[in-house]
């Protein structure tokens, strides 16, 4: 008799099949974590990212192709940069370390580059966190961790994330490394890609923290083999110390001016690892959004077009036009946005100003007086918007 199915094993077995038989789950990064977090209330991009579906296949096999993504040429360059950043047992990234996050620290010399081989994600993950506990319990030394896998629940799921790199300092307190192609010009760079690093390092550094909250509240040899398994789905290494502290500024490598020489920047991400924490609790978990589909729904872009709109259009979306830069999806449910005149294609503030008229025809049909409360403060704006219009329009025809 097969062992009786437990509550996070049944929650995988149901992702699984809405991704499709046979079809290979697509990892959850951090990229799209951010990307979920700044639009929490949208229950399809968070079933989709919670199954391990591919979008951009999706996007494809629905008729509305996706632009999103990185260029092959752009993932070569960075490939190369960080290769180079990461040479020589990653000394010239802790000595940027070093210089711009702890000169107090003695330099780093002979840091520790632990092996963080194991066998898929949750045996990455269970090493990573070996290699984290004992670099914390012996101060005094420099540790790099290249590519480190960490977990991080996300609406009832674990999602697996590998940040660039993982420095933990003498004192024992631990910093995330971000290494991008983007250069930086005179010392500063496009804020709008330091925005969206700082966004991806707030989720490394929120994964930190919870593991740093597991490692100072298990007792030490709660679980010490890899791939231990708890409820909760996520490998657990307990010390019974202190929790160790996660550093709110983490360190931007990018090439300098227009070399492939690497230049950083200690960027403060207090306010993004804030806004994303906020924003992931406020997700609804994935299985009430599992269980709440119609059966037989399944995402595999194989099925026909008809099937799979229907799967897709069975789960709720919040489109916005930030969808575009975020979300392979975003065209898809921008025509559905539009078909619908819902309010939300026209942005989210525009949304926010008009209360409870979620379409178009009800915004235009309480500006002409023909539906909504007089004493509504937005219908009151809106008519009175509409009777000024109105005064423009008159006096620039005479």
């Amino acid at each position: 008799m097969p062992p009786p199915r437990t509550r996070g094993t049944a929650l995988r077995h149901r992702l699984a099949e809405l991704r499709g038989p046979d079809v290979p789950a697509k990892a959850l990064d951090a990229r799209a974590l951010a990307a979920l977090a700044a639009n929490p209330g949208c229950a399809r991009r968070a079933i989709l990212d919670g199954a391990g579906v591919n979008k951009a296949a999706l996007a494809s096999a629905l008729g509305s192709p996706s632009a999103f993504g990185q260029s092959q040429f752009a993932l070569t360059r960075g490939n190369a940069f960080e290769a180079k950043v990461k040479a020589d047992g990653g000394a010239e990234l802790l000595r940027l370390v070093h210089e711009k996050l702890d000169r107090s620290a003695e330099p780093p010399v002979d840091a520790r580059v632990p092996d963080l081989t194991a066998t898929g994600p949750r045996g990455r993950t269970a090493r990573t966190e070996l290699e984290l506990r004992e670099a914390t319990a012996h101060p005094g030394a420099w540790t790099l961790l290249d590519h480190p896998m960490l977990a991080l629940d996300v609406a009832g799921s674990p999602a697996f994330l590998e940040p660039d790199a993982v420095v933990v300092h003498p004192d024992g307190t631990w910093t995330v490394v971000e290494i991008k192609s983007f250069p930086l010009l005179d010392g500063s760079a496009d804020p709008a890609k330091v925005g969206a690093a700082a966004r991806q390092a707030a989720v490394y550094v929120l994964a930190l923290e919870e593991l740093a909250a597991r490692l100072g509240a298990e007792p030490e040899g709660a679980a010490t083999q890899l791939g231990a398994e708890p409820e909760g789905g996520v490998p657990v290494v307990g010390t019974g110390g202190p929790v160790p502290r996660v550093r709110h500024r983490v360190l931007l490598v990018c090439p300098r001016d227009f070399s492939n020489l690497p230049a950083a920047s200690a960027v403060d991400i207090r306010k993004q690892r804030a806004v994303t924490a906020r924003q992931l609790a406020r997700l609804t978990r994935i299985e009430d959004i599992a269980d709440a589909l119609p059966d037989g729904t399944c995402f595999s872009p194989e099925l026909p077009t008809e099937a799979l709109t229907a799967a897709v259009e069975s789960v709720p979306a919040t489109y916005a036009p930030e969808c575009l830069s975020a979300c392979e999806l975003a065209f898809h449910c921008r025509t559905r946005s539009r078909q619908e005149g819902a309010v939300t294609s026209l942005g989210r503030p525009v949304r926010a100003e008009l209360g409870g008229l979620t379409t178009v025809e009800d915004v235009l049909a309480a500006a002409r007086g023909e539906a909504g409360d007089p004493d509504d403060p937005v219908v009151a704006a809106l008519r009175r918007a509409a009777a000024l219009r109105a005064e423009a329009l008159e006096a620039a025809c005479r």
